[in-house]
């Protein structure tokens, strides 16, 4: 289920009597599901920013846990703190940041985005009639949830017919083979690399492909060309694949980039929201990889698609589709060249058919 959570809060006053608003919307249909609203007495305009978000987050998970969620706010602020890009700095902020992300871990995925004042009017309103009731001395609270809908007979048939990704990762490149850091620096693809890519190009000549996507970056663009020139498909290019931005660490081996950023590798392995000096957080590289897969489901709906692509992008896909935790990132090997089925079904469940082949490779 796709839901989008528009939220809202504000003081008379900074700080001041506080409140705020939040809806729960169903992101095909624009049906508000829920809306929850409270006055919290004395607080500042970015306190009740963020219990409003961590109220329509809650909202959101009592409809569906396993809901793709984007978060809709004015607030600047919340939306980059929470995005990863601006650091949480005020000590009455970090709780709240921290609560938000426990309650979006628990949800499929969850985006944030920020919009005009104008365009989050329903939240406005419910945060306002909250800080009126602050501003009153009352104590006050409003939540709304739709009837249940009629119960079907059972639960609805898997579907049939799947989108199918087969993803490819990308050939050697000289970089592979030191093991270094190869984000979006645009390594070519190794003499063995090209002879890696023609190989898979030959084991997907007969599995029936209909579509073939890449990521942008070079290794990847010159391996989907191998297998264009097999099965004669187009390849589109979706940036939402790239590699993960490893900043300063690009080039480096795993143990000098460890030498040189204790502290920051030690965040890193901990906290898929903290990144590399400089880089993107594997929650980031998350937040594109689902939405790029939800690109493709729409245009290739019940095709078999190839998407070549590179580590992390995949091991995140295999991650969605096995319903793990962002550390199973850690327990996954995956060699270039190899191939990885994923069958992505339009009710909600994925199969993983299978993880790491490379069997092409030893011919």
């Amino acid at each position: 289920m796709k839901l989008i959570v528009e939220a809202d809060g504000g003081s008379r006053g900074n700080p001041g009597p506080a409140g705020y608003g939040a809806l729960v919307r169903d992101a095909l249909t624009g049906e508000v599901l829920a809306e929850v609203a409270e006055s919290i007495g004395m607080a500042t305009n970015n306190v009740a920013e963020y219990r409003g978000l961590i109220a329509g987050l809650t909202a959101a998970a009592g409809i569906d846990p396993s809901a793709r969620v984007e978060v809709r706010m004015d607030s600047k602020l919340v939306v980059e703190q929470m995005s990863g890009r601006w650091k949480i700095k005020h000590p009455d902020m970090i709780p709240l940041a921290l609560r938000a992300r426990e309650v979006a871990e628990g949800l499929g995925s969850v985006s944030y985005g920020w919009i005009p004042r104008n365009r989050n009017a329903h939240a406005d309103r419910l945060a306002n009639e909250a800080m009126d009731a602050a501003a009153r001395g009352e104590q006050w609270s409003r939540k709304v949830e739709e009837p249940p809908r009629e119960e079907s007979p059972g639960p609805p048939p898997v579907s049939s017919t799947p989108t199918r990704t087969i993803l490819l990762r990308h050939g050697e490149t000289p970089l592979s083979v030191e093991k270094r850091f190869a984000g979006t620096n645009d390594v070519p693809l190794t003499t063995t690399g090209l002879a890696q890519a023609r190989a898979a190009a030959l084991a997907l000549k007969d599995r029936g492909l209909e579509a073939i996507v890449t990521s942008p970056l070079a290794r990847c663009r010159d391996t989907a060309a191998e297998v264009a020139a097999v099965t004669g498909l187009d390849v589109r290019v979706e940036d939402g694949f790239r590699e993960t931005a490893f900043g300063d660490w690009e080039g480096l081996t795993f143990a000098e980039a460890g030498k040189g950023w204790p502290a920051e590798m030690k965040a890193w392995l901990a906290d898929p929201e903290a990144a590399p000096p400089g880089g993107e957080s594997f929650a980031q590289v998350s937040r594109r990889v689902r939405t790029a897969l939800d690109k493709l489901k729409v245009r290739n709906r019940q095709q078999t698609v190839l998407v070549v692509s590179h580590v992390t992008p995949i091991k995140l896909l295999v991650k969605d589709a096995l319903g793990a935790p962002m550390k199973a990132l850690y327990r996954m090997h995956l060699d270039v060249a190899s191939l990885t089925a994923i069958d992505w079904y339009a009710d909600g469940p994925a199969s993983l058919r299978s993880f790491n082949d490379a069997h092409h490779l030893e011919r």
